[in-house]
């Protein structure tokens, strides 16, 4: 069965600058505004860490923590909050998924694909309900500012 969440769109800056605001700026982009986000670890390898805090404007915080389960330079990030480093696991809160980001040059922009595979359809309607669309979409079109930025583009109006 297909438990998963996506979005997708052309992003207006080429893919190697998709990359490095991915890659070096997450903290920048990775959650909505005004939430912002603490990066404590993104070990872009098979077995690396990748662990946030994202911290709401009235100081809310939710932390999160997994694992980098594939990561090919300007092509594709997959991570899972399943499990540890040490290939530990954990439960996944608040629920357990797979995040995949791709990123595919199309002309002079990016296409970014963003997706989050569930568990069971249960896990995929909680997601879709906290917004998954978007703040995913936000979050995508805070990444192509950050990447626009780093390419000496102006930014969009």
């Amino acid at each position: 069965m297909n438990h998963e969440l996506a979005i997708e769109r052309i992003l207006d800056a080429p893919v190697t600058a998709i990359w490095q605001a991915w890659r070096d700026h997450l903290e920048e982009w990775w959650c909505p505004l005004p939430w912002r986000t603490k990066l404590h670890a993104l070990e872009l390898h098979a077995g690396g860490r990748f662990a946030t805090t994202m911290i709401g404007p009235e100081g809310e915080r939710h932390g999160g923590e997994g694992l980098i389960l594939e990561a090919i330079p300007a092509q594709r990030v997959v991570f899972t909050n399943t499990l540890l480093p040490g290939w530990r696991p954990q439960t996944g809160e608040p629920f357990p998924f797979v995040g995949i980001f791709e990123f595919t040059p199309e002309g002079a922009g990016t296409r970014y694909r963003a997706a989050a595979r569930h568990w069971t359809a249960d896990d995929r309607e909680k997601h879709r309900a906290m917004g998954f669309e978007t703040g995913w979409l936000a979050v995508a079109e805070q990444l192509e500012a950050v990447a626009r930025r780093i390419a000496g583009l102006p930014a969009r109006a």
